[in-house]
C-alpha cells in the first residue's frame, strides 16, 4: 500500500497579515484553486534553496559537480540560464516556480484568457504536451516541452477563428 505524504509545509504563524495579503494577490493571480497550491511551490522553492546552501558550505572542488547538475536541473525547467551561480538560485522567488506551471505557460501562450480558463482547459483534457493529454494544472513545464490544444477540442476551432481574423486585420492595415 503506498504512503501519503503532505508535500507542503504550513506557515508557523497562520494568521500574520502581510503573509495573507501577500497569498491571496499570488492565489488570484496564477489562478490556483486554494493556498495549499501556493505552499507547495513554496515548499518546493525552499527545498532547492537549501541544497544550494549546503552546497555553499563545502569545499569549491567539491561541490563543482553537484552544482553543475543543480543548475542544469533548473535550467531544464526553464528556471535559470545554463551560467547561473548559486546565488541565482538563491534569489529565486515563488513566482519564478509559478510562471512555470502549466496553468500558467497555458494562459501566457495565449491559449486561454484567464488563468482560471486555463485551468479548466487543462483539467477538461484540451491541452496535449508533447503529444500527451495533461491533466495536471500545476505540472511543472520543461524548457523543451511542447505544448498544443488538442485537435478534437472546439477550443481549437476557437483559437483558429481567431488566428485568422487577426491576419485579416493586419493585412487591411497594410
Amino acid at each position: 500500500m503506498r504512503r501519503l505524504r503532505k508535500k507542503y509545509k504550513s506557515p508557523r504563524k497562520p494568521f500574520e497579515r502581510d503573509r495573507l495579503i501577500e497569498e491571496m494577490r499570488l492565489v488570484g493571480e496564477y489562478g490556483l484553486r486554494n493556498k495549499r497550491e501556493l505552499w507547495r511551490m513554496k515548499t518546493l522553492l525552499s527545498e532547492i534553496r537549501r541544497r544550494a546552501r549546503k552546497l555553499l558550505a563545502i569545499p569549491p572542488e567539491e561541490r563543482k559537480e553537484e552544482e553543475k547538475t543543480l543548475i542544469e536541473r533548473l535550467y531544464r525547467l526553464g528556471i535559470l540560464d545554463r551560467d547561473s551561480t548559486l546565488d541565482d538560485i538563491l534569489r529565486l522567488r515563488v513566482e519564478d516556480l509559478l510562471e512555470r506551471r502549466l496553468q500558467t505557460v497555458v494562459w501566457r501562450l495565449g491559449y486561454a484568457r484567464t488563468p482560471h480558463q486555463a485551468r479548466q482547459m487543462i483539467v477538461h483534457r484540451h491541452i496535449i504536451v508533447n503529444g500527451r493529454i495533461v491533466t495536471i494544472p500545476s505540472y511543472l513545464v520543461k524548457r523543451d516541452d511542447v505544448i498544443e490544444i488538442h485537435p478534437r477540442s472546439p477550443f481549437a476551432k476557437m483559437l483558429a477563428g481567431e488566428r485568422e481574423a487577426a491576419q485579416q486585420s493586419e493585412e487591411s492595415r497594410q
